[in-house]
């Protein structure tokens, strides 16, 4: 298991690091705040084909994410990315963005936020993961969420479900 003293040399082995469900997602954390003294947070996300984000804003970290496997298509502001293995995609604070998995696969990410303090947000909001997959479909908890992401300076400004049509 890693050790989260920062200012020492860390190593999160592939089934290390807290592990969060979250909005339908796997979430799990290989680079805390603690470790990393407050510069940033990495997140390895796994997603079921479909699924989506709420719009939002973050008013205090930048967000950035590494595809590994999938597809997904990116907008931030009036810009759309559709991304695929390799690509990176750098999304500001203080602009309303949104992404969705696109075709028939499962998508697996790494996100980067900064400074760190993001996967606080993700562990208010979601809960332990039960086992190391995308968990069973099933409707978040839109109240918990809405209050997680008051507290960690995240604004939703529309549900997925808002987004239909």
């Amino acid at each position: 298991m890693a050790d989260t003293t920062a200012g020492t040399p860390q190593h999160v082995a592939p089934d290390e690091g807290e592990a969060i469900w979250f909005m339908g997602g796997l979430f799990t954390v290989k680079a805390s705040t603690e470790m990393t003294e407050g510069t940033y947070t990495l997140v390895e996300q796994r997603f079921a084909p479909g699924f989506t984000t709420p719009v939002h804003v973050h008013h205090r970290d930048h967000e950035a994410f590494y595809v590994l496997e999938g597809e997904a298509v990116y907008r931030c502001g009036d810009r759309t990315f559709k991304v695929g293995p390799g690509s990176f995609v750098f999304l500001p604070r203080g602009i309303p963005h949104v992404f969705r998995v696109q075709g028939g696969r499962e998508a697996r990410l790494l996100e980067i936020l900064a400074p760190g303090g993001g996967e606080r947000f993700f562990a208010a909001a979601g809960e332990p993961a039960g086992a190391r997959r995308v968990p069973p479909p099933g409707p978040p908890d839109v109240e918990k969420m809405q209050r997680a992401a008051q507290r960690h300076g995240i604004e939703i400004l529309a549900l997925p479900q808002d987004l239909a049509g």
